[in-house]
């Protein structure tokens, strides 16, 4: 089998719906049925939903759980640089050899039927899962919550809600109300719910969902509270303090989601190790991350670069929080996005603290938003904006006004994605 006989696979797929995303769970359960269900197989499931910090709290939970000596799968989407990577196996990233094996059977047993990509591929990932021991399994909502594909199991033994805001209007309506009940789908009858900041209007409509479900809540601001004091994390619920490094994932919004995963795993009565583990040993690419290293760094070996996948407002908010509190410095934002997101509210919140935007495409999305329009939205919000080729040529115009300068490329979880597979 080649190196690539999983794209191969992969591409077929793409061809077996007619559109990229269409909320039903009626082709999901109709492929478990032909694999024998093995959603019914896997280890006990953590199921998470929300629009912001889903995958980062996923890692710090999965980081805390290895730090007890607890074997966790990860289901988390989209990927970054390769498909393999949302899907891991007992701690590690599931190999090309079995990726593709478990691809092949699916496609078989589709039998041509009519599914999306990110329907199948998730029944893939239940199926290498429940092959494969392990004591946790986290699954990651891809979108929504209640028609997601991972919707499918029964009774997990835990769901968290991470922060619920305005994104995905056209799928999951233009309201904070309409979103929330998408996302509180996941809540299951008699399952406890680890909730993390919210909205009021979002709130009310997850606590309505649980009490109608008997699911019992762990709220933010009510059942346990987390936050900064003096460069430490301080979390506390009715079991007592924990007093703990601040995240290593950057950004104050991460002591939020270092909250969910703490929540759920003092609600686990896992030991002690795991809670400096969550924040101590988490990983989780293109969420503020600092690139130290390869090509683009050769090419601006004083500047101080950064990269960010957050592409909404809510994560317009986080990021404008994050550069805040850095040192002064001029600042500087390589900028691309797709066409269906709010570029205005998306940028308008880091307005003050940025020197200047330079709006690329991104290469090879058909939804790319045009550097143009990017620049002439960044304008409308008061930054000083131009259009670039290309994140190179950016990087080149900027370190000719400030070769020392802090550069933040951001925007897209595709844009970051191809800064990773360039810059490894």
């Amino acid at each position: 089998m080649s190196g690539n006989h999983s794209d191969i696979i992969l591409e077929r797929m793409m061809s077996l719906h007619p559109k990229i995303m269409d909320l039903t769970l009626g082709r999901v359960w109709r492929l478990l049925a032909a694999l024998d269900n093995p959603q019914n197989r896997i280890p006990p499931v953590i199921h998470i939903a929300g629009t912001n910090g889903k995958g980062s709290t996923q890692a710090m939970l999965r980081a805390g759980l290895q730090a007890t000596g607890k074997s966790v799968h990860a289901y988390t989407s989209p990927h970054l640089v390769r498909f393999h990577e949302r899907i891991t196996l007992a701690g590690q990233v599931i190999d090309e050899t079995h990726l593709s094996t478990i691809l092949d059977e699916c496609y078989n047993a589709n039998d041509g039927g009519t599914i999306t990509y990110f329907e199948i591929t998730t029944c893939a990932a239940l199926l290498a899962m429940a092959r494969c021991a392990a004591d946790y399994t986290l699954l990651e909502v891809g979108l929504g919550g209640r028609l997601d594909a991972t919707n499918v199991i029964d009774r997990p033994a835990l769901c968290i809600i991470t922060p619920v805001s305005i994104d995905h209007e056209q799928f999951l309506g233009d309201t904070l109300a309409k979103i929330a009940a998408e996302k509180a789908g996941i809540i299951k009858p008699g399952v406890p719910c680890v909730v993390g900041p919210q909205p009021d209007e979002a709130l009310e409509v997850i606590e309505a969902v649980a009490e109608r479900l008997q699911a019992p809540t762990l709220i933010y601001g009510q059942h346990w509270h987390v936050f900064e004091e003096r460069n430490r994390l301080v979390y506390q619920d009715e079991r007592g303090l924990l007093d703990l490094p601040l995240p290593v994932l950057a950004g104050m919004h991460q002591i939020y989601n270092a909250g969910a995963a703490l929540a759920t795993l003092r609600y686990l009565e896992l030991p002690e190790t795991g809670f400096e583990g969550a924040v101590t040993q988490a990983q989780w690419p293109a969420r503020l991350q600092r690139l130290k290293t390869g090509p683009l760094k050769d090419l601006a070996p004083r500047a101080e670069l950064w990269l960010d996948g957050g592409h909404n407002p809510a994560a317009g908010h986080a990021l404008a929080s994050h550069l805040a509190q850095l040192l002064p410095r001029p600042t500087y934002l390589i900028c691309g996005m797709l066409n269906t997101k709010d570029v205005t509210g998306y940028l308008a919140p880091m307005a003050p603290y940025v020197t200047e935007l330079f709006a690329v495409s991104i290469p090879g999305e058909a939804n790319t938003l045009p550097a143009k329009t990017t620049a002439t939205a960044a304008e409308t919000v008061g930054m000083t904006a131009a259009a670039a080729d290309t994140v190179n040529a950016a990087v080149i115009k900027i370190l000719k006004s400030d070769p020392t300068s802090r550069i933040l490329i951001c925007g897209s979880l595709y844009l970051a994605g191809q800064i990773l597979r360039e810059n490894a």
